[in-house]
């Protein structure tokens, strides 16, 4: 049976087994996806254990993204761009990473959510891993404005300057939390990318930002803070990530079998059982 993985610390929270359990059975793959806990300090012991043993693909999480980037032989694009990798697979036996984190965010947003990104004003709070892996995707499809915002300013700006070139006709800006300008007209799209959300907290910035914009937070699996927060100060609409990590788990299914499953079923499901 083909083995493939999701590999992180913690991981025994993960619905990667679960939604890749879904897509099998609705594409009829043989297959067995499992979790492995890597010791913090041994990521590529861990996953050079796993593909030795004839294992052919691999998510990754919390906290390796960065330490997968290093361990691979080749970095696709999305990967190169984040320096971050969600997902590993072999090619002529070579190790490929690549990070479907921001197909996966675009995908939920304009096709599950109905959330058009382009010629929209879309702000992105932090400038970290998750904000860098969604870069990339977030430009591709064209918005008028994308602002980065973040606790420290100078990331901001360095993860602005290194997708500059790839940023098309957006107008590209960035500034601390706390220095957000109230833009007139506010912004469209917010989304939420800090790691606030995993300690239920909210970033710091004006409510005023939010009236009348559709919100989005990439933590999942509850109503965040964020999403709290977004809809008592005025948004027009509010999303948790769940759509998010079913659709990057499908693009990675689909590197990995040749075939993209269907995800709304799987949303669903997940949705039901956390409500």
């Amino acid at each position: 049976m083909d083995k493939y993985v999701v590999i992180g610390n913690p991981v025994a929270h993960s619905r990667s087994p679960l939604i890749h359990a879904r897509f099998a059975s609705q594409t009829g793959a043989s297959l067995e996806y499992s979790r492995l806990l890597a010791p913090l300090d041994d990521f590529a012991g861990a996953a050079s254990s796993f593909f030795a043993s004839g294992g052919l693909g691999a998510n990754v999480t919390v906290p390796f993204k960065e330490h997968a980037a290093r361990w691979v032989d080749v970095l696709a694009t999305p990967a190169e761009q984040a320096f971050a990798v969600n997902t590993i697979f072999l090619d002529r036996g070579r190790r490929i990473g690549t990070n479907t984190d921001g197909t996966g965010l675009v995908r939920d947003l304009e096709d599950n959510l109905g959330w058009s990104l382009g010629g929209r004003r879309v702000l992105l709070l932090g400038a970290g891993g998750a904000a860098s892996g969604v870069m990339g995707p977030l430009l591709a499809c064209r918005p008028d404005r994308l602002h980065v915002a973040n606790r420290t300013p100078d990331r901001a700006l360095q993860l602005i300057d290194r997708f500059a070139r790839d940023s098309g006709a957006a107008q590209l800006a960035s500034s601390g939390l706390a220095e957000l300008p109230e833009m007139e007209g506010g912004f469209d799209i917010v989304i939420n990318a800090t790691s606030a959300g995993l300690n239920d907290r909210v970033p710091e910035m004006p409510g005023a930002l939010v009236v009348g914009a559709r919100c989005y937070d990439m933590v999942y699996g509850r109503d965040t803070a964020f999403c709290r927060w977004a809809r008592e100060a005025g948004a027009a609409a509010v999303s948790d990530g769940l759509g998010m990590l079913v659709e990057q788990a499908a693009e990675a299914f689909c590197i990995w079998r040749g075939v993209l499953p269907e995800t709304r079923p799987v949303i669903a499901e997940l949705r039901a059982s956390q409500a």
